[in-house]
């Protein structure tokens, strides 16, 4: 598996966070494996409360974690995000923020746990969701995370953040490249 850091928007800062890594991976099957590890002051931080997998619009707007998906050299990708209420939420993009009609046919699977001052989501996407990728064509991976503190606060952090304000679309935020033989 490869293990990234995000880091916090410079606009946005979170002194309740000490941390927020992820590692990716992909199993035998081509299924893309997610595994984030927050740590700081949880107490401090708002998770949503447990809620039946479903589909569901606007998690961003609240404590999640996400995951955009391209292929190099095409503009198209995917945004997956994963609340830990056990909800989530697929879209498709044929270009930057012009959604794509798509119709999901497997959900992730999602796995929370916290502990003290640690708090981990485990997101698993079946290969049929994501990108069909050709052989030599890697993938583009902008991993991100919104966290909202119990004033209400937001703090957004990803890998990279290349423009003044948050904004996980933006594809030089989609900084990962990783092969399907990146095994776990």
């Amino acid at each position: 598996m490869i293990e990234s850091r995000l880091y916090c928007h410079s606009v946005t800062p979170c002194s309740a966070i000490n941390d927020l890594q992820v590692k990716v991976g992909f199993n035998a099957e081509g299924n893309l494996h997610l595994h984030y590890r927050l740590s700081g002051d949880l107490t401090r931080i708002t998770f949503p409360v447990s809620q039946s997998p479903s589909a569901v619009d606007g998690l961003w707007e609240h404590t999640c974690f996400e995951v955009f998906v391209a292929l190099r050299h095409e503009e198209c990708y995917q945004e997956f995000n994963f609340s830990p209420s056990g909800q989530f939420a697929m879209y498709a993009f044929s270009d930057y923020r012009i959604r794509s009609a798509w119709i999901p046919i497997q959900v992730p699977t999602i796995m929370t746990s916290k502990f003290n001052d640690l708090f981990e989501l485990k997101a698993e996407l079946t290969a049929t969701e994501l990108p069909i990728s050709s052989i030599g064509n890697s993938y583009q991976l902008g991993l991100s995370a919104v966290i909202e503190l119990m004033d209400g606060s937001k703090s957004f952090w990803a890998l990279h953040h290349p423009s003044e304000h948050p904004d996980f679309h933006h594809r030089e935020s989609f900084s990962l490249s990783i092969n399907r033989n990146e095994f776990i």
